[in-house]
C-alpha cells in the first residue's frame, strides 16, 4: 500500500541503474575536486618558486581541465538526480491519487477538496525534490568531506585536526534547533491545510458569499488562518536563520585557526608556502560539502514531516476490493435482497435500521417517504457507495460487501439528485461511464461502445435534444471544417430565405449590403465583414494606421468621436448608481469593468474641447462608438447623417483593404460562409431582432425543419455535444445537468439502475418523458430502484417501499397501499409536492 511505504523506499526500489551511474559519476567528481588542490601546491612550490614557465603552463592547464570536468560532472549529476526526483514525484502522486480515488465516500464527506489538492501538489512537491537527491547529495558530500579532510591530514595532521575540531560542536547544536523547527513545520502544514480548506470552501460557495454580502466575514476567517501561518513562519525563520548563524560562526573560526597556527608553522619552516595555500583552499572547499550536508539534513527533516503528514492522513483502507481475486468479474441478473440492513455513522447515528426488502430481476421499485427517512442512504448502499454496518445485501444471492468494484461497476448505473458534471464537452460527460468500462470484458460482452447514432438517440430520449441542438446552432465553424458541409449550409441559407424571408422579415434582420444593420455594431456596419487578422480586432483597431486613415478619408472620424462622447455621457449618467447590477449593463455599450474608466473620461470632457483630447481619450471614445448597436443600446438614437455616411463608406473600405492589405477581412456575401458567426446566423444570414427574442423558438424550429429536410440535423446535433460545459457544468442549467447524468447511465446499459431523485430538477413534461422511458425501454430488462419525490409518478412501479426514520414501514403495489389507507395513502392524499 502506498501510504505504508517508508520515505526512502522510493529511492531504492526503482532506478537502481541510474543510482549506480550516479555513484560512478560521484567518484570521478571527487577526484576532479581534490586534484586542483594538488596543482595549486605544485604551482607555488615547483613552477613559481623555480621560475619554470613550461611547468606553470602544464599545471595551470591541468588545473583548468579538472575544474571544467568537475563542473560538467556536477551538472550531469544534478540533471540525473532531477530526473529521478521528478519521476519519483510523478509515481508517488499517481499511486497516492489511485489510492485516494478508492477511499470510502464518508472519507470525502469529511475531507475538503482543498486539503487533497494541497497534499498532492505543494506538500509532495518538496518531498519529490528531496528524494531526487536523497542518495547522491549525502554520498557526494560525505565523500568530498572525507577527501578534503584526508588531503588536509596529508599536508599537515596537526593543522587538519585543529581545523575540524569545530564540526563536532555543530553536530550537537544543529539537531537541537532542528527538533524545534520540525514541530513548527508540523503546525505549519496543519494551518496551511486549514487555510486551503477555507479558501476552497469560500470559492465553491461564492454564490452564497455574494448573495449574503458576507465579504467581511469570509475575509476575517481567511485572516485568522493567514495570521497563524504568519506567526508560525516567523518563528520558523528564527530557528532557520539561527542554524545559518551557528554554521557561519563556526566556519569563520576555521580560517582564524589556520592563519594563526599555519602562519606560525610557516615562519618556523615546518610548513612550506605551497602547502599552506593548498591547505587554505582545501579548508575553504570543506565548507561547501558541510553546508550541503546541513541543508540536506534540514531538507530531510522537512520532507520526513511532510511525507508522514500526507501518508498518515490518507492511511485509510478502501471499503471494497477493486478487482475480484481468483475469478472473472460477475455479470449480474439484477436480483436484490436486503435483510435486516443497518447503517450507522459516527458510531451512534443510525440512518438505516432493520431494512428488509426483495426485488426480482427486471422489477421497478420506488422508494418514497418523508424527508430524512433514509431513502437516499438506502440507494447509496445498494449502489455500493456506502458500506453497511450490519445485516445483509444480496445481489443475485451474493453478499454485496464481498463483491469488487469490477463486479459492481459494469452492472449498476447510479444517477444522483445533484449529479456531478466534469469539465469538458457534453460528449465527454455522456460517454464517461462507457469510457471507464471500455476495458471491462463483462461490459463489452453485452455492449458495443456507443457510436454517434446511439449517443444522439439517447440524447433525444432524455429530452436533451433541443438543448444540444441549440448548442449546435450556436457553434462557430472553423475554416478547416468539411467544405461539403459548408456548401450545404450555404445552400440551406438560400432555401430558407426563399421560403421564409418575407414571413420572418419582422423578426429577423437579414444582411443587405444596401441597408444599415441595426442589430449589428457600428464597426460591423462599416467593415461589412469579419477581420481575419488580429491587427483589425476592436481592441487594436483604433491604433491601426490604415483604419485611421480610412476614417479620416471618409470623414467618419470626427463624427464617431462625437457619437462616442455623447454615448459616454448618457451611459455614465444612466448607470452610475447601478454598478453591480449585471442586468442593466447587458444593454450598455460600456462594459461594467470599464465603467470607472469612462466615468473619469466624462469628467475630463467637461473641461476639454474635442481637439484637446489626448490620444488615449480619443481611443476610448472611438472604441465606444464602434461598439454601439442601435437596437440594443437604447440610450441614444443613431444620427441619420452618420447612418448615411457609413453606408456610403462601405465600398471605400472594401477597396482600401483589398488594395492595401488583401486578405485582412472576409466580407459578407450571400454565397460565402461567415466563419465568425454561428451556424444559426449563417443560415439566417442575419440576426434575430433584439425586441423579438420571443420569436427565437419559432425561427429555430423552421431552421431545424430545414436541416432535417436536408439530412443535416444529426451533424448539427453532433456539433452541439461538443459544447464545453465549464467547471462542474456551470454553463448548464440544473435540468440540463440532470439529463446528461440520465443519458450517461442509460448509455452504460446496466442491469440495475439506481435513481436518487434523478428527475428532481426537471419540469413536469421532462419527468413524464423519463417515466415513460423507464416503462417502455427498461421494464423487464433492467432492475430499477428509484427514490421518487413526486407521488403522482409512482403508480406504474411494480413495488413501492415507504420509508420513515430509517425503516421500511410499508411495501406493496400502488393499489394495495392505497387500499390499506396507511402512511402511503396519507402521503398521497395530503400532498403531491416533493418530499
Amino acid at each position: 500500500m502506498v501510504q505504508k511505504k517508508p520515505l526512502f523506499s522510493w529511492i531504492f526500489e526503482r532506478y537502481r541503474g541510474l543510482q549506480l551511474l550516479l555513484l560512478g559519476l560521484i567518484v570521478l567528481t571527487i577526484f576532479f575536486r581534490v586534484f586542483p588542490l594538488e596543482m595549486q601546491k605544485r604551482i607555488v612550490n615547483e613552477a613559481i618558486r623555480f621560475r619554470k614557465l613550461e611547468v606553470l603552463l602544464l599545471y595551470c592547464g591541468l588545473y583548468l581541465a579538472a575544474v571544467v570536468l568537475a563542473g560538467a560532472l556536477k551538472y550531469l549529476i544534478n540533471t540525473v538526480q532531477g530526473y529521478i526526483g521528478q519521476k519519483i514525484l510523478y509515481e508517488m502522486r499517481s499511486q497516492l491519487y489511485e489510492h485516494i480515488l478508492q477511499l470510502p465516500m464518508p472519507f470525502f464527506r469529511k475531507t475538503p477538496p482543498g486539503m487533497v489538492i494541497s497534499f498532492l501538489t505543494s506538500e509532495l512537491s518538496a518531498v519529490g525534490d528531496f528524494l531526487g537527491s536523497g542518495l547522491t547529495v549525502p554520498a557526494i558530500n560525505i565523500l568530498s568531506l572525507l577527501s578534503f579532510i584526508g588531503y588536509m591530514f596529508y599536508l599537515n595532521p596537526l593543522l587538519a585536526l585543529l581545523s575540524i575540531c569545530v564540526y563536532p560542536i555543530e553536530i550537537i547544536i544543529v539537531p537541537l534547533i532542528q527538533k524545534r523547527l520540525n514541530r513548527l513545520n508540523e503546525n505549519r502544514i496543519d494551518v496551511t491545510r486549514s487555510l486551503s480548506n477555507a479558501v476552497g470552501e469560500t470559492i465553491s460557495g461564492m454564490h452564497e458569499v455574494h448573495g449574503n454580502g458576507s465579504y467581511a466575514l469570509e475575509n476575517r476567517r481567511f485572516q485568522k488562518f493567514a495570521g497563524e501561518l504568519f506567526a508560525l513562519r516567523h518563528r520558523m525563520n528564527i530557528f532557520k536563520f539561527g542554524l545559518k548563524f551557528s554554521n557561519n560562526f563556526f566556519q569563520s573560526l576555521g580560517p582564524f585557526i589556520l592563519f594563526l597556527v599555519g602562519g606560525i608553522l610557516s615562519i618556523r619552516g615546518r610548513l612550506d608556502l605551497g602547502a599552506l595555500v593548498a591547505f587554505l583552499s582545501a579548508y575553504e572547499k570543506l565548507y561547501d560539502p558541510w553546508k550541503e550536508l546541513l541543508d540536506y539534513y534540514q531538507d530531510f527533516q522537512d520532507s520526513r514531516v511532510r511525507y508522514q503528514r500526507v501518508m498518515n492522513y490518507f492511511d485509510v483502507e478502501p471499503e471494497f476490493a477493486l478487482e475480484p481475486v481468483g475469478r472473472e468479474p460477475l455479470e449480474l441478473k439484477g436480483e436484490i435482497r436486503v435483510q435486516d440492513l443497518r447503517y450507522t455513522v459516527d458510531g451512534r447515528i443510525r440512518l438505516l435500521d432493520q431494512v428488509s426488502m426483495s426485488v426480482q430481476p427486471g422489477e421497478q421499485v420506488a422508494l418514497v417517504g418523508f424527508s430524512g427517512s433514509g431513502k437516499s442512504t438506502l440507494a447509496m448502499v445498494l449502489g455500493q457507495l456506502y458500506s453497511y454496518n450490519a445485516g445483509h445485501v444480496y445481489l443475485d444471492g451474493m453478499e454485496l460487501k464481498t463483491l469488487s468494484k469490477m463486479d459492481i461497476s459494469p452492472n449498476i448505473g447510479y444517477v444522483a439528485q445533484h449529479p456531478f458534471i466534469f469539465d469538458g464537452s457534453i460528449r465527454d460527460n455522456l460517454l464517461y461511464a462507457c469510457e471507464a468500462l471500455n476495458h471491462s470484458d463483462i461490459w463489452r460482452q453485452r455492449n458495443t461502445f456507443p457510436d454517434q447514432r446511439r449517443m444522439l438517440e439517447v440524447v433525444r430520449q432524455v429530452g436533451l435534444g433541443d438543448d444540444v441542438l441549440r448548442f449546435g446552432l450556436d457553434s462557430v465553424l472553423s475554416r478547416e471544417t468539411n467544405p461539403a458541409l459548408i456548401q450545404e449550409l450555404i445552400k440551406i441559407r438560400g432555401l430558407f430565405y426563399r421560403q421564409w424571408g418575407k414571413t420572418l422579415a419582422g423578426v429577423v434582420e437579414f444582411i443587405d449590403p444596401k441597408q444599415y444593420l441595426y442589430q449589428s455594431s457600428v464597426l460591423d456596419n462599416i467593415v461589412f465583414g469579419s477581420p481575419e487578422s488580429p491587427a483589425y480586432e476592436l481592441k487594436r483597431l483604433t491604433g491601426n494606421a490604415l483604419f485611421r486613415e480610412f476614417l479620416e478619408e471618409s470623414e467618419l472620424l470626427e463624427t464617431l468621436l462625437v457619437l462616442g462622447r455623447e454615448l459616454a455621457r448618457r451611459t455614465v449618467r444612466l448607470l452610475q448608481d447601478l454598478r453591480g447590477d449585471t442586468f442593466f449593463f447587458e444593454a450598455s455599450p460600456i462594459p461594467e469593468d470599464q465603467f470607472d474608466q469612462y466615468g473619469e473620461l466624462v469628467e475630463r470632457l467637461e473641461n476639454l474641447a474635442m481637439d484637446e483630447l489626448s490620444h488615449n481619450d480619443e481611443d476610448l471614445l472611438l472604441r465606444l462608438a464602434l461598439r454601439f448597436i442601435p437596437a440594443r443600446h437604447k440610450m441614444l438614437a443613431l444620427p441619420a447623417s452618420l447612418e448615411a455616411k457609413i453606408l456610403q463608406s462601405r465600398r471605400l473600405f472594401v477597396e482600401k483593404i483589398q488594395s492595401k492589405d488583401p486578405g485582412a477581412f472576409s466580407f459578407h456575401c450571400q454565397v460565402d460562409y461567415l466563419y465568425n458567426n454561428s451556424i444559426l446566423n449563417n443560415i439566417l444570414f442575419g440576426r434575430l431582432k433584439a425586441d423579438q427574442s420571443q420569436a427565437l423558438e419559432q425561427v429555430q424550429q423552421r431552421v431545424v425543419d430545414m436541416l432535417e429536410q436536408e439530412g443535416l440535423l444529426d451533424e448539427v446535433l453532433a456539433m452541439g455535444v461538443e459544447f464545453q460545459v465549464g467547471s462542474k457544468g456551470d454553463r448548464l442549467s440544473g435540468g440540463q445537468r440532470q439529463k446528461i447524468a440520465l443519458a450517461r447511465a442509460f448509455l452504460k446499459n446496466p442491469h440495475i439502475l439506481i435513481m436518487d431523485e434523478a428527475t428532481a430538477s426537471l419540469d413536469n413534461a421532462s419527468q413524464a418523458r423519463i417515466q415513460q422511458l423507464l416503462e417502455t425501454e427498461f421494464r423487464g430488462r433492467c432492475t430499477v430502484v428509484a427514490v421518487v419525490h413526486r407521488l403522482d409518478t409512482v403508480a406504474a412501479y411494480d413495488q413501492i417501499a415507504v420509508m420513515k426514520a430509517g425503516k421500511i414501514v410499508e411495501m406493496g403495489k400502488y393499489q394495495e397501499l392505497m387500499a390499506r389507507k396507511g402512511i402511503f395513502h396519507g402521503l398521497v392524499q395530503g400532498t403531491r409536492a416533493p418530499m
